[in-house]
């Protein structure tokens, strides 16, 4: 620790003397300064043991010294060394007396020990405590480092916690915690997600000083990583600010697990890299291949049912990202196996069906349906229905029509699922296929317009009642041969037969694309 004016009142080469403010003397004192100026409190910084000789003082007047002695407390001034036999043989009382009513300490220097030695003994301990706090720091990062390389992360967050006398927190990218030490500093830790959040969203590396959760404790924040997006946080919490050996501590657990974090990201890559060619493999019909290149990575991921998820977001964006995090985070705190591959403005994840990773997928775009503005395409995202190693390229396929859907529904997602089990006319809602179908009638809505006939409505009616001529007519109120008619003018005018039922088929989808009820 610094030292005190106790410390200097105890050296015994200095033979110090108290004359005022004996229960203070467990001031730390930053410096020693001498100084016969009448105010130098503008050059005073806090914390100093100021040396005088009451050269340009009137010592013995009162109501000098009360309002001199009254601006250094101000100042943070901790304590008074008085030099006697130099003007004065003895403190002035009137000095004494307000050093008393200010409770400021009030040291006598006798004559024999100059203002130098003073100087000397409190920068020698100062010198000593950085000297201690230095190598207790040095210890604390070798013994952080030992940690690391046999226990993990878990391992540095104990001897951290150790070392502070607080707690620590290790948080993933998502900013969920991963890790804490003590163990009841878990819940501590997962009251500070928010805080957490606003930190990664500032540049790596970035730090912040928060209030524990209902002012338990003073709670250091900070990034981990190098790149644009920090990957995880720490978080120390201590009951008071850490001296210089746990800063040391707290300085040393943040260079770890950023190498640890860097390190992870470089077997991340690799690990997509080999995550891409195994996709490949099953997307060209080669199960026994992929398995034996994906090894024991994946775990029994490609032999259980799976699900295929295909996401696509705008080149400059974070929505990629954000998702592959959630998927990621999810799959770290299940122990579930998770496959992700980046291609280019699209994302690849291969999860177990029913997992938590899929469920993790679908709530990060639920919350981003909820929060989204009505032009924001920043993310689209396709789920396949279950499938197995022999229908991974069927299943690729269904996130891709998934992905198309929900692109022209407005959607952020949209299962495969969904659309086996729903209607094929929302599909119709696209503008090309308005173009197509609004082209497709034009000719029979001219022909309507003039008065001559009804013929739009008798083709629906006859397409509707699959071309029964006597419940078609019933339907229109007309004679069958009147509806006969107007059946071959609908083919005169198209120019197509209505025999051919890839025409009825697409007569009756133009017809729906443009009713009221699907435009």
């Amino acid at each position: 620790m610094p030292p005190t004016l106790a410390s200097l009142v105890h050296h015994s080469a200095l033979k110090l003397t108290v004359r005022a403010g004996e229960d203070r003397l467990d001031a730390p004192v930053r410096w020693a300064h001498a100084s016969e100026l009448a105010d130098p409190v503008p050059y005073m910084e806090g914390g100093e043991l100021l040396l005088i000789t009451a050269l340009k003082l009137d010592a013995e007047d009162r109501e000098a010294m009360r309002r001199y002695v009254k601006r250094l407390a101000g100042a943070g001034v901790v304590g008074l060394g008085f030099a006697v036999g130099v003007h004065y043989d003895d403190i002035p009382e009137a000095l004494v007396d307000a050093a008393r009513e200010e409770g400021l300490p009030l040291l006598e220097v006798p004559r024999r020990t100059p203002f130098l030695a003073i100087s000397k003994a409190v920068s020698a301990a100062i010198a000593a405590d950085q000297y201690r706090a230095v190598t207790a720091g040095f210890a604390a990062q070798r013994e952080l480092t030992r940690h690391t390389l046999t226990d993990g992360p878990e391992g540095l967050l104990a001897a951290l916690a150790s070392q502070v006398d607080g707690w620590a927190a290790l948080y993933d990218a998502s900013g969920a915690v991963v890790a804490a030490a003590p163990d009841w500093a878990g819940r501590r830790a997962a009251r500070l997600t928010a805080e957490v959040t606003r930190l990664r969203e500032r540049p790596a590396p970035a730090s912040s000083v928060v209030a524990g959760p209902e002012n338990e404790d003073r709670v250091e924040l900070h990034s981990l990583g190098t790149g644009r997006r920090p990957r995880a946080a720490l978080a120390v919490g201590t009951a008071s600010a850490p001296g210089t050996a746990e800063r040391y501590a707290v300085h040393s657990a943040v260079a770890l697990l950023t190498l640890t974090t860097e390190r992870s990201r470089s077997l991340h890559a690799a690990e997509q890299r080999i995550g891409a060619a195994v996709l490949r493999m099953l997307l060209a019909g080669e199960p026994d291949h992929a398995r034996a290149v994906a090894g024991d990575l994946y775990g029994g991921l490609l032999d259980a049912p799976f699900r295929i998820i295909v996401a696509q977001g705008v080149a400059d964006g974070d929505a990629l990202g954000a998702l592959a995090e959630s998927a990621e985070s999810a799959a770290a705190r299940s122990g579930e196996a998770v496959l992700v591959v980046p291609e280019g403005e699209r994302l690849v994840v291969l999860a177990a069906d029913g997992g938590t990773v899929v469920g993790a997928c679908c709530d990060h775009a639920a919350a981003r349906e909820a929060a989204r503005k009505a032009d924001d395409d920043e993310l689209v995202v396709g789920l396949s229905a279950p499938a197995g190693p022999i229908t991974a390229s069927a299943a690729y396929k269904q996130a891709g029509q998934a992905l198309s859907v929900a692109r022209r529904r407005g959607r952020v997602l949209v299962e495969h699922e969904q659309m086996a089990a729903g209607s094929v006319l929302p599909l119709l809602a696209d503008d090309a296929v308005k173009a197509f179908a609004d082209g497709l009638l034009r000719a029979l809505r001219d022909h309507d317009a003039t008065g001559r006939g009804d013929l739009v409505a008798s083709l629906r009616a006859w397409l509707s009642r699959h071309g029964q001529w006597d419940a078609a007519a019933a339907d229109l109120g007309v004679h069958r041969h009147t509806l006969r008619y107007r059946m071959r003018r609908v083919e005169e005018i198209l120019g197509r037969s209505l025999d051919d039922p890839d025409v009825r088929m697409e007569l009756w989808l133009a017809l729906k694309a443009t009713s009221a009820d699907t435009a």
